[in-house]
């Protein structure tokens, strides 16, 4: 059985140099990142919030996906650890609540380049090489924008109302709840849905519990985008054209309008899973990261949905 686990490179920029943030484990006389075990029930995007929470002191959001290391454990067990990188900004740090303990001596933030020699395993120092080099290129921050399909609803041929009203299943609403921590965990900001009740009951708890603002844009229907796709797209491109993370909550039938700018903008490598986008299973999501410097590019690409233990990813 393989143990799965998630971590966090935290990171921040200290007078124009990478600066990444070490846990020292006394008992193991090791340094490593901020990582840990998946709790059940849990998904391993909250995995990594909790651990950098538990570990550091310091809540984070989720930036790109670095990757995944496998490797074995002292009993020949298989581990599994999927990383995240995320800039931890001064609002985190100020609220930082870290307390020595039996599991972790110290948190020090360490210059990247030292880091490489500090840390204790070879897979964290070609995990620090990586971020490295994507803090070099410009491609390690970025921000995420959030394509989600509704969750499960009343089968159209169940229900003799107005489609605008057609309901979520008493399963459609569990996965509702069962999505705030996941989506959480990359924190969007601007949340916006197509009004229809299926759309809006989906993502109207994470809204809530985020206390952030539910947004309703009637282009993002069916209907409106099977007359005027272009309709659909626009709320799309005024989305990107804002310096926020943020979500879009949509319609199977509207996937493909709704992917086709970032299709359109990414490396050839990430188009075909960009595309298969338009497959989304209900509640199921795509977090796009968009690069923050220089033109719109998508650099990386998530696939997360509520029955996979491990969400699939492909980055450049």
């Amino acid at each position: 059985m393989t143990i799965y686990a998630a971590g966090v490179v935290c990171w921040r920029e200290h007078e124009g140099k990478l600066i990444v943030a070490l846990v020292h484990r006394e008992k193991y006389q090791d340094w490593g990142f901020p990582k840990g075990k998946l709790d059940p029930g849990e998904f391993l995007p909250q995995t990594a919030v909790r651990e950098v929470e538990e570990e550091a002191g310091f809540r984070v959001r989720l930036g790109r996906k670095l990757g995944v290391i496998n490797y074995q454990v002292g009993n020949g067990q298989d581990k599994e650890v999927h990383y995240w990188a995320s800039r931890v900004t001064d609002k985190a740090l100020n609220k930082q609540k870290f307390t020595p303990n039996q599991e972790i001596a110290k948190v020090e933030w360490i210059e990247a380049k030292q880091a490489l020699t500090l840390l204790s395993y070879e897979h964290d120092q070609k995990l620090m090489a990586d971020v490295i080099a994507l803090h070099k290129k410009k491609e390690l921050e970025t921000r995420a924008l959030i394509i989600l399909r509704h969750a499960k609803a009343t089968p159209r041929g169940d229900w003799a109302g107005q489609e605008a009203k057609r309901p979520l299943l008493p399963e459609g609403l569990q996965q509702a709840q069962r999505l705030i921590p996941l989506i959480a965990a990359y924190g969007p900001k601007r949340v916006i849905t197509s009004p229809w009740r299926r759309c809006h009951d989906t993502i109207a708890p994470y809204a809530q519990s985020a206390k952030r603002t539910l947004i309703e844009r009637h282009q993002l229907t069916e209907f409106s985008n099977q007359r005027k796709p272009a309709r659909t797209l626009d709320v799309v491109m005024d989305l990107i054209g804002t310096s926020r993370s943020g979500l879009i909550c949509t319609h199977r039938p509207a996937l493909p309008s709704a992917l086709r700018p970032f299709i359109l903008s990414a490396p050839k490598e990430l188009r075909e899973q960009i595309a298969q986008g338009a497959t989304l299973a209900p509640a199921e999501f795509l977090v796009l990261r968009l690069s923050i410097s220089g033109k719109f590019r998508v650099v990386g690409v998530e696939r997360c949905g509520l029955e996979q233990e491990v969400s699939e990813e492909a980055e450049h």
